[in-house]
C-alpha cells in the first residue's frame, strides 16, 4: 500500500488488510475479534421466545486449531504494524481469551493488565445450569517486555474516575437503549456491539491526542466513533458491507468532541530535594509547631528541632514515615499530606517548600 490512509474504513479480510499495511504506524490497536462461541444448539427462554444470541457466520470456526491459527495470525500482523511506543488490547469471553492470551505470549506480547467488564446488566443463564455470565476480559499488552514506553495516561484516569486510581474492573452496563444501533427491523444490527464507555476508557487511557487507533474487526464503528468524539483518528478493517455503511453514517453524523479530548496527562513532577529540617532552619516552621492531617484521619503531630515529628506521645520519624504510619500504608508523601495552621489557615508543607525554594531561587 503506498500510502496509509486514516479515518478510514478498509473493506476486506483482516489479515490480508493488515499486510499491506506498513510496519509500525499506529498508536493503539483495539481488537474484538470473533469468540469462538462454539453455539450448537438455538437457546430460548422460558417463555418459549428465542435468544438472540451470536449464531454469525463469522464466529464460527471449523475446529479450535483452526481458531488459533487464525488468532496467530492477525495477532502477528498486528504487532508489526505496532508503533514500539504503542499497545494492543483485545477483548474476549471465556470461550476464548485463554487461548488468545496463550498465543499472544507466545508471540512475544508483554501483558500489562487484565481488565474485568463487568456488564451491570448481564444476560441471564437461561437453563439455569450456570452462573450467569457477566464479565467479558480485556488483555492491555505492550509489543513486548523490553517495551516500556508505551502510553499510559495514569493521571488523566485519575481524573477521569473522580480523583481515584482506575482500577482493572470496570462496571459497566450493555449496550442498550438508544446507543445500540438497530436495522431497519427494529433488531440489533450487530450481535456484539460494544458500550461507548468501554471504548472511551481505552482509548483516553492509552493514546494522546492526534494518535491513530487501529481496529480489524470493526464492526458497526464502536472504537472510531469514540475516537473521533476524543480528537484521535482511526482506521477500520471490515469485511462486511453492510457493518461499513452504518460505521460510515454513525462517524459522519459526529461533530463534537467530548470535554476529555481536551484533557493532557500532566508531566511527573521534578521536585528538588529539600530536607525538611531546612524549612525549620529558616523558619519556614518552627519547632514545636503541630502538623495537622486531612479531617479523614484528624491526626496531629509536633515538629521537633532535629526535622522530626512526635507522634502520640512516644513515637518519632520523618514527615514521611509519620504519615505511612498514620495511614497503615507502606509509603507516603509527607509534604502532600501534613498541613500546619497559619494566620488562621491551613497550609500544606508541600506550599511552604514551594516558597522555600522561590526564596532560595530569588537568592
Amino acid at each position: 500500500m503506498s500510502e496509509l490512509k486514516i479515518n478510514n474504513i478498509y473493506k476486506g479480510d483482516s489479515l490480508e488488510i493488515l499486510k499491506t499495511f506498513p510496519s509500525k504506524c499506529v498508536d493503539l490497536i483495539f481488537a474484538d475479534p470473533p469468540y469462538n462461541m462454539q453455539l450448537k444448539n438455538d437457546l430460548y427462554r422460558p417463555n418459549n421466545t428465542k435468544v438472540d444470541g451470536v449464531n454469525d457466520e463469522w464466529d464460527k470456526f471449523s475446529s479450535f486449531k483452526e481458531y488459533d491459527n487464525f488468532c496467530k495470525s492477525w495477532l502477528k500482523e498486528c504487532k508489526r504494524v505496532l508503533k514500539d511506543t504503542g499497545s494492543i488490547w483485545v477483548i474476549g469471553s471465556y470461550h476464548n481469551i485463554y487461548r488468545v492470551g496463550n498465543i499472544m505470549l507466545n508471540l512475544g506480547y508483554w501483558i500489562l493488565n487484565d481488565v474485568t467488564w463487568y456488564k451491570t446488566n448481564p444476560m441471564p443463564n437461561f437453563l439455569g445450569t450456570r452462573f450467569t455470565n457477566a464479565t467479558e476480559t480485556l488483555l492491555w499488552c505492550s509489543k513486548g517486555e523490553n517495551y516500556k514506553k508505551y502510553t499510559f495516561n495514569h493521571k488523566l484516569m485519575k481524573k477521569y474516575n473522580g480523583g481515584k486510581q482506575m482500577p482493572s474492573v470496570w462496571n459497566i452496563g450493555l449496550c442498550i437503549g438508544s446507543e445500540r444501533i438497530k436495522g431497519k427491523d427494529g433488531k440489533k444490527a450487530h450481535s456484539t456491539q460494544k458500550p461507548e464507555e468501554l471504548l472511551k476508557r481505552v482509548i483516553l487511557s492509552t493514546t494522546n491526542k492526534d494518535d491513530i487507533v487501529l481496529d480489524p474487526f470493526f464492526g458497526t464503528g464502536t472504537t472510531g466513533a469514540v475516537a473521533k468524539k476524543l480528537g484521535r483518528n482511526f482506521i477500520g478493517i471490515e469485511q462486511e458491507q453492510k457493518y461499513i455503511d452504518i460505521s460510515k453514517k454513525r462517524i459522519d453524523s459526529i461533530n463534537y468532541l467530548l470535554p476529555e479530548a481536551s484533557w493532557i496527562e500532566e508531566e511527573k513532577e521534578h521536585q528538588i530535594k529539600v530536607p525538611f529540617i531546612d524549612l525549620i532552619k529558616d523558619k519556614f516552621i518552627l519547632a514545636g509547631d503541630i502538623l495537622y492531617t486531612r479531617k479523614r484521619y484528624n491526626k496531629k503531630a509536633k515538629v521537633l528541632d532535629n526535622g522530626n515529628l512526635l507522634y502520640e506521645n512516644n513515637i518519632t520519624g520523618s514527615i514521611h514515615k509519620i504519615g505511612s504510619l498514620v495511614q497503615q500504608t507502606v509509603s507516603c508523601n509527607g509534604w502532600k499530606f501534613w498541613y500546619v495552621i497559619k494566620n488562621n489557615k491551613s497550609i500544606l508543607l508541600d506550599d511552604l517548600r514551594m516558597q522555600y525554594l522561590k526564596t532560595h531561587c530569588n537568592k
